[in-house]
Formats: structure tokens, C-alpha cells, sequence
């Protein structure tokens, strides 16, 4: 996966944001796309994330990655 550099991040727009409130899980491409997903689920199950979220981030992903 490319990196992003804090640049980088900070210069998306919300919109490419699994959680754009709070700036988490940016997606600017697939391969971010398939990483949210990952990192979501995996957040879910540790019980840091709820499923509401997770399934919020879900669908965006699933948007990008049918770009």
C-alpha cells in the first residue's frame, strides 16, 4: 500500500473518509479501500469500534472499490 504522508492526509477532503468526523480510515484509492475494511473489522473485534461504524466504513469501501 502507497504511504500517505501527513500532507497527503491532511489534504483530502472529508468525503474520502471511512469516518469523515473524526478524519479515520481514508480511502483515496482501492488499495486504502481494501485496508479500511481489514483495520475496520479488526478494530470491531477488539471492541474499539462499534458496528454501526464499521458498517458505515464498509460501505463507503465498497463504494470506492467499485470505482
Amino acid at each position: 500500500m502507497a504511504k500517505l504522508s501527513s500532507a497527503q492526509r491532511d489534504a483530502l477532503p472529508k468525503s474520502d473518509f471511512g469516518l469523515p468526523t473524526e478524519r479515520k480510515y481514508p480511502m483515496p484509492d482501492q488499495t486504502h479501500a481494501r485496508d479500511a475494511k481489514a483495520r475496520a473489522a479488526a478494530q470491531e473485534n477488539a471492541g474499539k469500534l462499534s458496528e454501526a461504524q464499521k458498517d458505515k466504513i464498509d460501505r463507503k469501501a465498497d463504494r470506492v472499490l467499485d470505482k
